[in-house]
Parts: structure tokens; C-alpha cells; sequence
């Protein structure tokens, strides 16, 4: 037996050197990228089935978060704009993906369309949280306007109209009526994390820095017309080296695009080069790229940055010793916390050993063999429930927790169905003038990274 499994491995090394073309991995990489496939695709109709569970049938709005502690169903019956955006999205996912039929698809969303039509708004903007039961105003909770979360209802409503042309009326006459001037500061070029109606003032600070989840309501307001092309290049890349509050001083130099001078600076980990996000997880750095085609247009910039923040977040954890990745915001057994990967942030959220399954997801156009095999170590760890994968585990203790978020459930479909099905949610998007019209900016700017 010795004798032949030696001949084996000579004719092996002499196949392989005689036609250096012919990989001997090849053929297990193939494997490997077959094998994800179908288990995306089980896991996204089996991720879906959140959003068919826990959507209102009479008013299309999902719950918040359902967690199951012991196996009681404990449903957070009300709702946001984000959770809207994500089910938009998700729907039309499940779609392409033929968990749905198209019109089963479109009559989901257009109940959900009619709700939105009366839900009570602030110059066309609406509040951060909504009862799913009639879509009134969850008041005890405030009356706040979110930058951030009115972006993403407005990048689903982009890609709904674009998915099914006979709803594109509609969506476009929601997203016109969402007027984000009201949410900025020519003053400073910055859009304002949001507007308190009660109390009738926005908030104390912008939302300064590029690399964070909100540069999608910038990259649509400007699309729309309802701020300036410079605001832009007004927000950071790194903060300003002087401050010196921040987790590094920043290494770069100066451009000017449109008239703007835009400190192109840096940060650096393990001799990689990278713009940071402000707590370093995944979600703020790759949730963006689920509508923007950061990889394909922006590939000196925002595509090869995001290419980073993934390589990190592996190396980070792996240099911490866990055995899987993919630290982002998440519940927790008694609530939810923000994490992540802490040199990739201005200031870097904690790192426990909480990672949670979405931000796999996310990386899968960059690191698809990765996530394969943390897709296995993630299971290996009960974490694979009725509605998908669990919204986190503790790789340190093993605790897992019985919860599931709207949120997180929507970016993970969706990354799938950009992968499987060569960024069609992305391309739906683009196909919009409000996507198109600023191509531009992603496609100039050159980061100082490469």
C-alpha cells in the first residue's frame, strides 16, 4: 500500500509539473464553490421564511426581532424604515432565487406600499418606528427622523420600482416626497444624523465620516438632487491628523474633486492599508455595497477598501484566537450590542468574541471560500435555527442567541442574491437615474491605500 500511494503522489507532482495550467486544488476550489452555492440557496429560503412568519398580512410591515429563549415565540411587533427597505429587498431576493413567484412578490410588496402611503411622515420622511399591527406612530419611543434609516426605505423603494416596473409609479412618488435637504448642513456639507419632531432640532452631530453605513442616504440624496454632488467629498475619509483623539494618526495627502480638497488618509494594520469605519464592523463597512456598486466602479476606492476590511476581520480574529469571524452590531442574550473587528475603527468597538452570521454574509463577494468554511464552523455551534441562522454566537463561550432581527435577516438574503445572481439588487439600484446619476463619484476617487 506504501509503494502505491508513493507512485501515487510522483505521478501527481509529475501531472502537475508537466501542465502547470492543471491545479490539482482546482478541482476542490470548484467543488468548494458548488457546494456554497447550494447551501446558500437553502439558506436563504430558509431565511425568508422570517419575513413570511413575521410580516403583518394586512399592513406588509415586519416585526423588529423575534426571539425565542426557550423556545417561546417573542415577536417585537413594531417596526422601522431600514426593516422596510431590507423586506423589499429580501422579497425581491427570495424571488430571483424562485422561493417566490413574481406576483406573489409584487402583491407582498404592494401591501406593503399602501401602508407606507398613509403612515403619517415629516417632509415625506418617516419616524424610526412604527407599530406593524396598523402602521400608526409608535410615539412612546419618541418622534425621531433617521438619516440613516429613511436612506435604506428609499434604496428599497429604488429597487422595488426597478424589480417590477408596474410599481414604479408608486415607489418613485414615495421617494421623490422624501426630501433629505430638510436632514442637511450647507453650512458644514454634512448631512445631520436626523430631526427630532417633538422637540423640533436636529441632532448635535453629522454623519461626518465616508466610510460608514449612512453614505447611502448621501449617495441617493445627491442622485436625487436634494443636496449638492460636493457633499460628497466634504465628509472624512480619516479625521483630520490633528486629531488626536482618534485610534491612529492617519498617513495620506490632498486631493480636490469638484473644488473640494478631501484629505485622502489612511490608517494601517499588519502593513495593510485601509479607510477606516468608525467602530470597525462589517456592517457599517459592507452593508452599502448591497445597492452601490462599490466593487465594480469603485475599485481604487470604496471596492478595494471593503476588499481590506474583510481580509482584516479574518486576520483580526484569527490573531485573537477565534475560531470563527464576523463581528459586527448584534443581539445579544440580553440585548444588543455593537462589535467589531477594533483596528479597523476611528474608535473600534470592543471585540469580545461575538460574531454573528450576517456579517459572513456580507463579505461573500470577497471571501467566498472564507465564508464557506465559516459558514460550517458557525453551524458547528447550534446556531442554524427554524428561521435561519441565530443572530449571534460567543465563538469564546459557546452561547448562542435565540434571537432573530429583521435587519440582519435582510442583509444576509440579500448578499446571497448578489452573489448567486451576479449583483442583481445592485444592478436594480444602478438602473435607477437616482443610482446612476452619481456613478461618477465612486469611479474618480483613488483612496491612498493601494
Amino acid at each position: 500500500m506504501k509503494k502505491a500511494f508513493y507512485f501515487i503522489l510522483v505521478f501527481a507532482f509529475l501531472l502537475s509539473s508537466a501542465f502547470p495550467s492543471t491545479s490539482l486544488a482546482h478541482p476542490s476550489d470548484k467543488g468548494k464553490k458548488v457546494a456554497l452555492s447550494k447551501q446558500l440557496e437553502a439558506i436563504s429560503k430558509k431565511t425568508y421564511t422570517y419575513f413570511e412568519d413575521f410580516t403583518d398580512q394586512d399592513t406588509g410591515l415586519t416585526y423588529d426581532a423575534v426571539r425565542t429563549d426557550g423556545g417561546d415565540i417573542d415577536p417585537q411587533k413594531h417596526t422601522s424604515p431600514t426593516n422596510i427597505g431590507m423586506y423589499f429587498m429580501s422579497t425581491i431576493a427570495a424571488e430571483e432565487s424562485g422561493t417566490l413567484s413574481e406576483d406573489e412578490a409584487i402583491s407582498k410588496i404592494q401591501t406593503t406600499l399602501h401602508t407606507l402611503e398613509d403612515m403619517e411622515k415629516w417632509n415625506g420622511l418617516y419616524y424610526n418606528w412604527y407599530y406593524t399591527d396598523d402602521g400608526s406612530l409608535m410615539t412612546d419611543w419618541g418622534q425621531f427622523i433617521s438619516t440613516v434609516d429613511n436612506g435604506w426605505l428609499s434604496a428599497g423603494l429604488i429597487v422595488a420600482g426597478q424589480a417590477y416596473p408596474q410599481l414604479n409609479e408608486q415607489t418613485s412618488e414615495l421617494v421623490d416626497a422624501m426630501d433629505y435637504s430638510t436632514l442637511y448642513d450647507p453650512e458644514v456639507g454634512q448631512m445631520y444624523g436626523g430631526y427630532d419632531v417633538e422637540v423640533e432640532s436636529v441632532t448635535d452631530h453629522h454623519y461626518g465620516a465616508l466610510y460608514t453605513e449612512p453614505r447611502v442616504a448621501s449617495y441617493l440624496s445627491i442622485g436625487k438632487g436634494d443636496v449638492p454632488k460636493t457633499h460628497w467629498w466634504e465628509m472624512e475619509r480619516t479625521m483630520p491628523p490633528e486629531w488626536d483623539w482618534q485610534s491612529q494618526i492617519p498617513e495620506g495627502y490632498t486631493e480636490t474633486y469638484d473644488g473640494i480638497e478631501v484629505f485622502e488618509g489612511h490608517y494601517t494594520y499588519n502593513d495593510q492599508k485601509f479607510v477606516p469605519s468608525w467602530g470597525g464592523s462589517m456592517f457599517e463597512a459592507l452593508m452599502p455595497q448591497l445597492v452601490m456598486k462599490e466593487k465594480e466602479l469603485g475599485q481604487d476606492a470604496l471596492g478595494l477598501n471593503n476588499q481590506r476590511h474583510v481580509d482584516i476581520q479574518i486576520e483580526y480574529a484569527e490573531e485573537q484566537g477565534y475560531e470563527a469571524w464576523g463581528m459586527s452590531p448584534a443581539a445579544t442574550p440580553d440585548d444588543y450590542k455593537e462589535f467589531g473587528a477594533t483596528p479597523l475603527g476611528h474608535e473600534g468597538y470592543e471585540s469580545d468574541g461575538t460574531v454573528t452570521p450576517h456579517a459572513t454574509f456580507l463579505a461573500l463577494e470577497y471571501a467566498p471560500m472564507e465564508v464557506f468554511e465559516n459558514i460550517q464552523t458557525l453551524k458547528s455551534y447550534d446556531a442554524y435555527g427554524k428561521y435561519g441562522f441565530l443572530d449571534s454566537v460567543n465563538v469564546e463561550t459557546g452561547e448562542v442567541t435565540e434571537a432573530y432581527l429583521a435587519l440582519d435577516q435582510g442583509m444576509s438574503i440579500v448578499a446571497i442574491a448578489n452573489y448567486l445572481h451576479d449583483g442583481v439588487i445592485r444592478d436594480y439600484f444602478h438602473q435607477d437615474k437616482i443610482g446612476e446619476i452619481p456613478e461618477d463619484l465612486l469611479e474618480r476617487e483613488e483612496f491612498s491605500i493601494k
